[in-house]
């Protein structure tokens, strides 16, 4: 077993916990479906975990990375699937033959360069004439504007409408998806689920959208030649979680280290209270032990 990367902030590790688990697993977990009996480049595969989850369906994966050290240890650690490699290079120029590929998959690369017309050059140059891209890349206006941050691996992030006009400039037939870690409530039929109901309570009303109405955190692109080679998503909604719940477990776990915390604080101010009560009165002309560690 291969020690873990080091989580730097510039890429996803499995060892990572909280929401980012769920965002990065959630797509890659979806990518299988459109990748089975394919020949797939992942390309930017980091630590290879999504290569990995890819080889359980493709027929070959090939994955290439910029990061000599990333490649290393994805080599070592997945070593044991068949039908893997990973491969040291840059991602705008490829080291393979043109019409290479039925799938190239790209979660969230797009943003980590400037060069993002030869990106989608060089996945169009090695995509078979009826393949497919998967691509994903956060919102600006969500992920950057909205909660006032800013990421310092991005080099270059794009809003809905310069997404989408990269696309339309490499890719004649594409299509987008939403994704964004939310807090439902589910209620669901013990025998079988064949129709998904929403309830939002927004302005103290309850309301029954038609769908997801909240602005997705990030975009996922489906890419091809023509209109007839993209998978069918409309009126789909893809859910995703673990067996140990992990984002819901450390949610509540920080829930109560913040409650013991309050109460430890709660404590102590009450023991500052007392030692005021106990304090020497103001007008004794003796500065109170209290008053030499507090004031």
């Amino acid at each position: 077993m291969s020690d873990p990367l080091e989580f730097t902030g510039e890429r996803f590790t499995p060892e990572c916990q909280r929401e980012i688990w769920y965002e990065h697993y959630h797509r890659y977990a979806l990518a299988t479906k459109w990748c089975t009996d394919s020949r797939t480049l992942d390309a930017a595969c980091g630590e290879g975990f999504g290569a990995a989850l890819l080889a359980t369906t493709a027929t070959t994966v090939e994955a290439v990375d910029i990061s000599q050290q990333a490649v290393d240890h994805a080599s070592k650690k997945y070593a044991h699937i068949p039908g893997l490699g990973f491969h040291q290079a840059d991602c705008t120029q490829l080291p393979f033959a043109d019409n290479e590929f039925d799938r190239v998959v790209s979660f969230e690369t797009l943003e980590h360069l400037t060069q993002q017309d030869q990106l989608l050059t060089e996945f169009r140059r090695v995509l078979k004439t009826d393949g497919l891209l998967i691509l994903s890349s956060p919102d600006k206006a969500v992920y950057s504007d909205q909660h006032n941050e800013v990421n310092e691996f991005h080099l270059k992030e794009l809003y809905r409408e310069e997404f989408e006009s990269l696309i339309q400039r490499h890719f004649p037939a594409w299509r987008l998806l939403g994704q964004k870690l939310m807090f439902h409530s589910a209620i669901w039929s013990l025998e079988a689920v064949e129709q998904v109901v929403i309830e939002q309570f927004s302005s103290d009303k309850l309301t029954s959208p038609a769908g997801i109405v909240q602005s997705p955190m990030y975009f996922i692109a489906l890419c091809a030649s023509e209109q007839h080679m993209l998978p069918e998503t409309r009126d789909q909604l893809w859910l995703f979680d673990d067996e140990k719940e992990s984002v819901y477990q450390h949610y509540y776990g920080e829930i109560r280290k913040n409650m013991a915390a309050g109460g430890r604080i709660a404590a102590l101010e009450k023991e500052i209270e007392e030692l005021k009560q106990h304090a020497d009165p103001p007008d004794s002309g003796r500065v109170s032990w209290w008053r030499r560690l507090f004031g």
